[in-house]
């Protein structure tokens, strides 16, 4: 059978794969979900859903880098990548050792796509299509709760030492949006370092420190509510904003709880 990935690159496979690598962490997490537990044989040491799964299976390194002896030891059917996450050095390294799949998420849709991809490929279809409609079904009840409403403008950061900010053209930003709030720096892209003094800081209602992948703690609010008094300064649950997947099941309750 052949199939395509999210980069329309092709990929051959002679039957359903019973052994899965994956190397990124919310699809590790949407493979447990589809049913496909027992099916996992490589994970990286950043998949932390199910908290079980690393003690599990063999740990194969991180998303940026992996060690291939390993992978390749374990004789994976299929591995699973994204073109944010893992390099393209890392897809050049493991291309000989089976057929490699790579995701490349921006937005809801693209959500969608990828877990009736995975559905798909992996013969089940059926928890595809649930986990699809729980997560519309779930938008659209936040999104009645919102109707009419307001937007606070947010600035997200996710790193410090640089400081840096997720920007326009990225998963991050589109949910933002989806959680009902306006990016401050939708004028930039990707994920621009700043200076505290970036003009666009100053339009901010709230600033979210994201909980991953920098470990924001409470001693970095303190330092931002002393340069920024008249703002929120919030921790946020970056994996609701930035992990895709099924773990968007949990993302409309907790924007609703945020935005109260």
């Amino acid at each position: 059978m052949t199939y395509k990935d999210q980069l329309n690159r092709r990929i051959q496979l002679d039957r359903v794969p019973k052994r899965i690598v994956s190397l990124v962490p919310s699809q590790t997490e949407l493979l447990v979900d589809l049913g496909l537990k027992s099916s996992i044989v490589g994970v990286t040491k950043f998949c932390v859903h199910p908290r079980s799964l690393r003690k599990e299976v063999e740990v194969v390194g991180g998303t940026k880098h992996v060690k291939v002896q390993k992978i390749k030891d374990l004789q994976p059917d299929i591995i699973l990548c994204n073109k944010e996450e893992n390099s393209r050095e890392i897809i050049e390294s493991l291309k000989d050792l089976a057929p490699i799949h790579i995701s490349d998420i921006y937005n809801l849709e693209d959500c969608y796509e990828l877990i009736d991809m995975y559905g798909k490929l992996f013969s089940v279809e059926n928890h595809a299509t649930e986990i699809v409609q729980e997560i519309i079904r779930k938008k659209s009840d936040f999104q009645i709760k919102r109707k009419n409403g307001i937007k606070p403008k947010v600035a997200y950061f996710i790193w410090k030492n640089p400081w840096m900010v997720s920007a326009s053209h990225t998963f991050i930003d589109s949910m933002i949006l989806e959680a009902g709030f306006e990016n401050v720096f939708k004028e930039l892209k990707r994920y621009p370092e700043i200076d505290l003094n970036h003009p666009s800081l100053q339009k901010a209602d709230a600033i979210f420190l994201s909980s991953e992948p920098y470990p924001f703690k409470e001693e970095h609010v303190i330092e931002l509510k002393s340069k920024f008094p008249e703002k929120k300064i919030i921790i946020v649950d970056g994996e609701l904003f930035s992990w895709y997947g099924s773990r968007l099941k949990h993302s409309f309750p907790y924007f609703e709880t945020l935005l109260k």
